[in-house]
This record gives structure tokens, C-alpha cells and sequence, in this order.
């Protein structure tokens, strides 16, 4: 029999995620922002356009970079959380480096192109899940921005791309058609990235945890993948226990069933959004 850390409580079933809701361009300043909500896990997620390359690159690089902050809100707890004003750190800068490798290992940045985006993940209300969630709408907002940044002529084929010479001489950004449009967006975005919490309570395997889910897991796993079926990133703790080779795999199992879910929700979501 488990022993619960605290009384659990769920309406739903093992294997049933939260209800999952988007709201597009959610703030109108931002290349592309969403409001993701999955449960009572609220995050805000802005992509930026930066002005110039990361001052580390070569001045004439053709790759891109993709960059990525995460923070909670004060009120986004039940308790006050204070502003890191001198930075992230600890829990903060772990999820926010999780959050831009995960982003680049789903990005060619190459087919990006030498462009510099920042996505920014606030999140406003925490409820468990926050760094998943966060990888899955960071996914949706930065698909949107280079989206937008191929239509607008920001995000180019490399054969099209400008040389020196060509822009001194008064080059004009190429309109592409939207069948190549489309072929572009997805050379830098190959598959859609995702990511969804699994854990092990006593000896039921549950999908997307909730904080009261979390708090009594003897074992907590956030599964990162691409909606190709591969991976970027598992991180599985054993919390005050140890878990066997045919739990491991009955975590990764349920993990890929979400993702899977995560993947369609994705394709929906911007279905014919500009």
C-alpha cells in the first residue's frame, strides 16, 4: 500500500492529462506570445527578436542561437515568491538552461538562419509541471515567431540569404510563396518539441502531475521529446526511494502517450495562424 505524503487527491485518471487551453498572442508587443494553461499551471511566453547576434559569434555567421529565461511571478505561489533581482539562480537557472536546450535541440540553426531569439517563460500561476509546461509553449510561441519571421523576410533559405556586396547594392527582401514558406518553417522546426511530468505513487504510474500529484510521487520524471518519437532530455528522481527497470520503463511508456497528446494539441493550436 503507498504511503501518502499528503492526502491525494485527483479527478482524474492515471493516465489522463489536464485540460489544456492556449490563447494566442496574448500580449501584443512580443513577435509571438501565448498564454499556455495546462490545469491550474499558468505560463506566459514571449519570443523576442534580438537586434544583433550573441557577441560571441563570428561577425558573419549563417546559425542561428535561441536563448531562454524562466521565472515564477511573486503571486504565482501560495507563498510569495521573491524576485531574483540579481539574476537566476539554483531551481531558476537549471530550468531555464533545460528550457533553451531543449528548444535548440528541436531548432536547426542553421536553417534559422543568423537570427537571435529570446523566449521568455513567466510563469503566473504554479501548480505543478511549471518546467514542462513551459517547454511546450515555449515550442508553440517560438513555431509561431519563425513563422513570422519567414513571412516578413527576417528567416531565409540559405541559398536566398543576402551577402555583403547584395546589401550594399540595395537587395530587397524575396517574398517566398507559401508552399516554400511552409517547407522553410519546417527545416527549422523539423518536429515539435514538448515535454510532460510522469510519476510512480506506490505502484500506479500517473500522467502530468499536479502539485498534489508531485508532492506524494515516490518517483517524479519530466520527459522532454520531439513529436518524431525522440528524445532530448529525462530527468527521474527517486524521491526517499528506488525504482526498477520495469517501473523506469512504465514511466517513459506513459511519458511518450502524452507527448504524443502534446503533439497533436500543437498542430492544432496554430493551425492557420499567421
Amino acid at each position: 500500500m503507498a504511503k501518502f505524503k499528503t492526502e491525494l487527491e485527483t479527478d482524474r485518471n492515471n493516465d489522463e492529462m489536464r485540460n489544456i487551453d492556449i490563447e494566442i498572442d496574448f500580449t501584443p508587443n512580443a513577435l509571438a506570445s501565448i498564454l499556455y494553461r495546462q490545469g491550474n499551471t499558468h505560463i506566459l511566453c514571449c519570443v523576442t527578436k534580438e537586434s544583433r547576434m550573441p557577441g560571441w559569434f563570428p561577425k558573419d555567421t549563417q546559425k542561428g542561437w535561441v536563448h531562454a529565461e524562466y521565472s515564477l511571478l511573486p503571486g504565482s505561489t501560495d507563498s510569495r515568491f521573491r524576485r531574483e533581482r540579481n539574476g537566476a539562480k539554483g531551481r531558476t537557472q537549471e530550468i531555464e538552461r533545460l528550457v533553451a536546450r531543449s528548444l535548440r535541440g528541436a531548432i536547426d540553426l542553421e536553417a534559422l538562419g543568423p537570427v537571435a531569439l529570446t523566449v521568455d517563460c513567466d510563469v503566473l500561476n504554479a501548480d505543478g509541471g511549471t518546467r514542462c509546461a513551459s517547454i511546450t509553449a515555449a515550442n508553440i510561441a517560438t513555431r509561431l515567431a519563425v513563422r513570422r519571421l519567414i513571412a516578413n523576410g527576417d528567416c531565409l533559405p540559405i541559398e536566398m540569404r543576402p551577402t555583403k556586396e547584395d546589401r550594399d547594392n540595395g537587395w530587397t527582401k524575396p517574398k517566398l510563396t507559401e508552399e516554400e514558406a511552409i517547407a522553410h518553417e519546417n527545416r527549422v522546426i523539423p518536429n515539435d518539441l514538448s515535454a510532460i511530468s510522469v510519476g510512480l505513487i506506490g505502484e500506479d504510474v500517473y500522467l502530468d502531475l499536479d502539485y498534489n500529484l508531485d508532492s506524494n510521487a515516490d518517483v517524479d520524471m519530466n520527459v522532454v521529446g520531439t513529436s518524431d518519437g525522440k528524445f532530448v532530455e529525462i530527468q527521474g528522481t527517486g524521491e526517499e526511494s528506488t525504482f526498477s527497470y520495469d517501473e523506469l520503463q512504465a514511466l517513459i511508456d506513459m511519458a511518450r502517450k502524452g507527448l504524443a497528446q502534446l503533439s497533436e494539441m500543437q498542430s492544432a493550436a496554430l493551425d492557420g495562424i499567421d
